[in-house]
């Protein structure tokens, strides 16, 4: 869905605090720039065809073998191999949740199903109606942490459903979730990773997958040579050596998060905005009074996004396009303490 997605900031010229995109923007990457200059001449050689010293590196960083780690072109070409690699599978798929899920479960010809609960998801299981379970974990769009004693009871209990977890943003977290090496232990789950996230650089598409040498193995079969470029391959190996987001203080991230949240939920006397609880550095945010956006009132998070970015150089996401929500729907990454006092302040001038 290439129009779904948040961080349309192409679209705008006029964008000065960006709370679209969940991409972390405080890590400074003066150092990444310098290596990447000293290493144009890489450009003119191919890369290895899978990017086994890479592969190498992460493997050594979490403790298990290299056959248990598969890099891929972002975290997203993970879940296209991961659909095609099962194509035809009854697919069961935790909502609200990333667009590519579905889309790419779609292209491979996928039964899809839509669980709002790991009970749900149990029950599916338990009746033998799925054949895999895709769970986003921290979840996008909401920022929920599912407990991960309960997913992996449901692993274990279920060998014959393969388990998808992507947890792209588990660096943003303190909630337990499961490390690449509990995770290799598991015969029918999948973990996705993004370097991505976690070191801010969305455009050079970085992610790995972790699982099961057999698991991994089968994906491996079909994936295409060179899908990672060399300057990618460059950029994850100096991140590895030198890790530029050791500086991040997720607890002062998350406290700022909540002071955020807090701030949007009581503004106009608490009835405008109902801000979902989150475990991470986003949010997922519902209109529940009309705003003053135009000469007209409205709830509609198209005309709140469309009005910030005109009036005051803000972008939002609008989240009307996520399964099981409205359009009053809206998501919000935490900024600077100045730019979130910005969007606070733009928002309660529409509450008046």
């Amino acid at each position: 869905m290439i129009e779904g997605h948040g961080d349309d900031l192409y679209k705008y010229g006029n964008i000065t605090a960006n709370f679209s995109s969940n991409v972390y923007n405080e890590i400074d990457h003066t150092l990444l720039w310098k290596h990447l200059g000293q290493r144009m001449e890489c450009m003119v050689s191919y890369p290895e065809p899978q990017p086994y010293t890479l592969e190498g590196k992460i493997a050594a960083l979490y403790g298990v073998e290299q056959e248990n780690v598969c890099v891929t072109n972002g975290a997203t070409e993970a879940i296209y191999l991961v659909a095609q690699r099962y194509s035809g599978s009854r697919s069961a798929i935790f909502v609200p949740a990333f667009s590519e899920y579905g889309d790419a479960c779609a292209i491979h010809k996928h039964k899809v199903v839509g669980a709002e609960s790991l009970e749900e998801i149990n029950g599916l299981c338990k009746a033998g109606e799925v054949d895999m379970v895709w769970i986003c974990n921290p979840n996008n769009p909401t920022g929920l942490v599912q407990p991960k004693g309960e997913l992996a009871s449901l692993v274990e209990r279920y060998q014959e459903v393969v388990f998808v977890v992507d947890q792209s943003y588990e660096f943003f977290t303190l909630k337990e979730v499961f490390s690449a090496a509990e995770g290799v232990q598991m015969e029918n789950l999948i973990l996705l990773h993004s370097m991505t996230k976690r070191y801010a650089v969305p455009g050079v598409r970085l992610g790995y997958i972790t699982a099961s040498a057999a698991l991994l193995g089968k994906i491996r079969e079909i994936r295409m040579p060179w899908s990672v470029n060399a300057f990618a391959i460059e950029t994850g190996l100096f991140l590895l050596r030198n890790d530029i987001s050791r500086s991040t203080d997720i607890s002062v991230l998350l406290e700022r998060a909540r002071l955020l949240g807090e701030s949007i939920a009581s503004l106009g006397g608490g009835g405008f905005f109902e801000v979902g609880e989150t475990h991470t550095h986003y949010m997922l945010v519902k209109i529940t009074g009309e705003l003053n956006c135009r000469e007209e009132k409205s709830a509609s998070a198209a005309v709140l996004k469309e009005h910030l970015a005109r009036k005051w150089g803000i972008l939002i996401r609008d989240a009307s396009n996520f399964a099981t929500l409205g359009q009053g729907h809206f998501r919000i990454a935490t900024q600077t303490g100045e730019q979130n006092t910005l969007l606070v302040k733009a928002l309660e001038e529409l509450c008046m």
